[in-house]
This record gives structure tokens, sequence and C-alpha cells, in this order.
């Protein structure tokens, strides 16, 4: 179904399957795509965010299950907590499904990853839809599920256009400023390969 997403600014992206049908300004879009379902939502349409922690953050830090909060807590494991727990296979890919979609949350769209050497972590990203960034050696900053908390330069998807993946994240907040003091927390929506992979309740 052919979907017109909105945000409070009158911007607009309509997306048909996995790609961008049109892009603009709502009252155009909509002219262009008549009988398309509209959802509106607060804030602002955005291209996405790029997290460059993907070693970090999947083969680095194991994320608990929910289940294991009395144990392990609900914060990544690293370090030695890690080494300690010394996860097989099996888990390591549960923990990375847990952390992919801990970074959908945050309005990631792209993950910069090296050559990740865990099996069950490099399946989990694939199936997730997220664009993977090739990147050499390790960024700057502290590894977070927030990009804005992490010290470094902040890095947007390319902006979405016609024909482009339909592939972005809207944040409940006024503008880009307004989003840069909040950071990625205040991600209400994340939409990857067409599909609405993230809102927030």
């Amino acid at each position: 179904m052919l979907t017109i997403h909105a945000d409070s600014r009158g911007r607009a992206l309509a997306v048909e399957g996995a790609w961008i049908a049109e892009a603009g300004p709502l009252e155009d879009v909509a002219a262009a795509r008549p009988g398309a379902r509209l959802r509106r939502w607060p804030g602002i349409l955005t291209p996405g965010l790029v997290n460059p922690y993907g070693d970090e953050l999947l083969e680095g830090a194991y994320h608990p299950d929910p289940r294991e909060a009395d144990e392990l807590g609900t914060e990544p494991l690293t370090g030695r907590a890690l080494a300690a727990l010394a996860p097989d296979e099996a888990r390591w890919g549960a923990s990375a499904r847990r952390g992919l979609q801990r970074m959908l949350s945050h309005g990631t769209v792209a993950v910069a990853c090296g050559e990740l050497r865990i099996r069950a972590v490099r399946d989990a990203v694939h199936r997730s839809g997220l664009a993977v960034v090739g990147r050499i050696g390790r960024p700057g900053g502290v590894p977070s599920l927030d990009p804005y908390a992490c010290g470094a330069p902040v890095t947007f998807a390319p902006p979405r256009e016609r024909g482009s993946a339909a592939r972005f994240a809207v944040f409940d907040v006024p503008d880009e400023d307004a989003l840069a003091e909040r950071g990625a927390a205040a991600c209400v929506a994340t939409v990857v390969a067409g599909r609405l992979v993230y809102r927030r309740r």
C-alpha cells in the first residue's frame, strides 16, 4: 500500500514498497499520489542516523534479555562482565537482535562496521534491514546507542528523494537544534525497507 509519511513541518515522503515514490511538501506529495494512506507524525522527518559503533555495540557488548535482568541487569555488558559471561554463538545472535532493535529505537537506519567476526551477529545485521557502512579503524568518541551521546560528530544517512530507499526516522522535536539537545531518544518512528520497524508507544 502506498503510504505518505508527513511531519509537523509539512514535509512528506510517499513510500511504495521499499522505495520513496515522492518527496517534498505534503501538499505536493498528496497531489501527486491521490488515494495514498496518510500517516502524520509529531516532530520532524529525517533521513535517519548512522551509528558508527557497529563492532563495539554488537560484538563488544552483550544486550541482556529482559528475562535475564535480575541476573545481568538491563544495560549492555562489556569488558570483564562480558568476558565472564562468554556468550556462545546463539546467545551472541540474540544479543545482536536486541541491540539492533535498540538502535532502531534511536532512529538509526545504518550502522558502520569493520569486519564482524561472529556469524550470528552478521546474520542479525543482514536480517535487520539496516544499511551497513564500511569503516577503517575505530571511530573516536564513546560507543553509544544514541549517536548524540558519543561525543563525536553525528552523521545522517543521505537525504531521501524520489527513487531512494525507504529508510528514514522521525523525531518528536521541532527542529534539528532541538534534536541535538534532546538526543536520539526523541525518536518516535523508524522505517527501514519501507517497513515501520519501530514506533514509540
